[in-house]
């Protein structure tokens, strides 16, 4: 049956509203988060409801969620994933208004999904994408529904034998990948985009962040160069419901999964399960 949450009710995923007019349905405005759960319990929840919370201040809209984790526990024990890993989705769409004014509709909908995943892959091949990220769009760090670049990006990577694609910006910096943020090492050092290069500021990359500073490891958030990502010695990708997943293959270029990845991710997993 897949019961859901919305707008403080429990249904069937049938019974979830569809409002035609809908600006979410017709123009992609709209926000969401994707959560991991392990046994049942939501990861970093807290760290999610904050970015919903800021990024929907971005577009003029309140929003608060106060029994967050206790609502998501109780979706998990419904869906019948009470155990193993599952994703959990919490999504905002902005309703019925005026084209021109971003204020949410009184018909908004705000609704969260969960769904069994399997364990992540140890590792991925990664191409670069042919398309560019916009650093200065309205968009840029939003996780908005608005999000079919993304999929073509990853379709286009999926189709020439790649399980994941790296976008640089228009200035021609390191941004992202199209599901993930991404990581290298170089003589030690940490590197990873800065927000300003347009990326989405992960859960998962604040918490590598955090882990290498407490493990001494140097992190530099800096404009990155495609040179310098290509003399990398170590590279990962990180998301929330992923983790961190070493990249074997950046375009025909073999990379070795290296110690600062597994040690970090060793540190993430921890970190996930007392979270």
């Amino acid at each position: 049956m897949n019961p859901l949450w919305c707008n403080g009710q429990w249904l069937a995923l049938k019974d979830l509203p569809s409002l035609p007019l809908d600006r979410g349905l017709l123009h992609g405005l709209g926000l969401f988060e994707t959560l991991l759960a392990l046994d049942g319990k939501p990861v970093f929840p807290d760290r999610h409801l904050a970015r919903l919370a800021a990024t929907c201040a971005r577009l003029g809209w309140e929003f608060d969620f106060p029994d967050f984790r206790k609502t998501t526990v109780e979706l998990l024990a419904r869906n019948q994933l009470a155990k193993n890993r599952a994703r959990v989705r919490l999504a905002i769409t902005a309703g019925s208004g005026p084209l021109a004014d971003l204020r949410l509709g009184d018909d908004r909908v705000i609704w969260m999904t969960a769904h069994s995943i399997e364990e992540p892959p140890e590792s991925l091949a990664v191409c670069i994408s042919p398309w560019r990220r916009n650093a200065h769009s309205p968009l840029a760090g939003l996780k908005c529904a608005s999000y079919a670049e993304n999929l073509i990006a990853l379709d286009h990577a999926r189709k020439h034998g790649f399980g994941e694609t790296l976008f640089f910006n228009t200035s021609g910096h390191l941004c992202e990948a199209a599901m993930a943020n991404v990581f290298f090492v170089k003589n030690g050092d940490l590197f990873t985009p800065p927000l300003h290069s347009g990326c989405l500021p992960g859960i998962t990359r604040e918490v590598v962040i955090e882990l290498a500073a407490e493990r001494g490891i140097p992190c530099v958030q800096r404009d990155l160069t495609a040179p310098e990502l290509q003399a990398a010695e170590e590279c990962f990708l990180t998301s929330s419901t992923r983790g961190i997943v070493a990249v074997s293959r950046l375009d025909q270029r073999k990379i070795p999964h290296g110690p600062v990845a597994k040690l970090l991710a060793q540190g993430w997993h921890e970190r996930a399960w007392n979270s």
